[in-house]
């Protein structure tokens, strides 16, 4: 015992603070390394199971290469599967290829074709750096971890915590079941807006990317993108009505 607190608790409370410190380490080393790539950078995210012959991964080889073509650096998350893809697309066409390793038991390996390989512990601190530096997003078909990444990108640009950028899912076979989910649960039951299905495009033709992201931040440029407004982050934070309309909400006083 030391002042009462026993040794279990103060062993568990180190354990904590040398935690924290790596956390902290990744975070810092990662924007210092990440801030240093001289060209914008767009992130494509998919399944690590994804077989070298299955049609997604090939898209995928073609967006990176594409990507590198029209002026951008490719990040993914570095392992197989369509991370592979695209960091060998963006690396065999003489680019910029960011791999972002997290250390997992299973499935996680690095591919070779990275420019720059950062190693993670955590995944919050990877997902930051998957996040803060990109001018896009990409997802191609995937698990857990893609919907994980890409909920929470939706729901970032949606409440303008991050700025707006073009969101693409690849393959409509794939994703169209979701999609109509949106449509059918979220926006009926007024958990989102209508037009906040805008935010992302739903694409097959991977070539047309890099051509559309150039073209997003050009005011003459009618791309079907929705831009967030400042109601957008009310709505999303319940401070708003459903349609939009009238004042901000305020709960009734007692």
């Amino acid at each position: 015992m030391y002042n009462g607190t026993p040794h279990y608790a103060l062993d568990q409370m180190t354990e904590d603070a040398w935690r924290m410190f790596r956390i902290l380490g990744e975070f810092s080393i990662g924007f210092d390394r990440m801030a240093h790539q001289q060209v914008p950078l767009v992130t494509v995210y998919g399944s690590a199971r994804t077989p070298l012959t299955d049609r997604y991964y090939g898209l995928a080889e073609v967006l990176g290469r594409e990507l590198v073509r029209a002026g951008f650096g490719v990040v993914t998350g570095g392992g197989p599967g369509i991370m592979q893809a695209a960091n060998k697309g963006a690396f065999e066409a003489g680019g910029i290829s960011v791999g972002l390793n997290i250390v997992l038991p299973h499935e996680q390996k690095h591919n070779p074709y990275q420019t720059l390989s950062l190693e993670f512990e955590y995944f919050h601190a990877r997902k930051v750096m998957l996040a803060r530096y990109a001018h896009a997003f990409v997802a191609f078909p995937g698990g857990f971890g893609t919907l994980d990444e890409m909920m929470e990108i939706l729901t970032l640009v949606q409440t303008r915590k991050m700025r707006p950028v073009p969101i693409y899912f690849v393959g409509e076979a794939h994703w169209r079941g979701l999609v109509e989910w949106f449509s059918n649960s979220l926006v009926q039951n007024g958990a989102v807006a209508p037009d906040d299905l805008n935010l992302f495009k739903l694409v097959d033709d991977v070539t047309a990317i890099p051509a559309d992201v150039l073209n997003y931040h050009d005011p003459a440029q009618v791309d079907g993108f929705k831009r967030p407004t400042e109601l957008d982050r009310l709505r999303a934070e319940g401070l708003a009505g459903r349609s939009g309309e009238g004042e901000p909400f305020r709960s009734p006083r007692r």
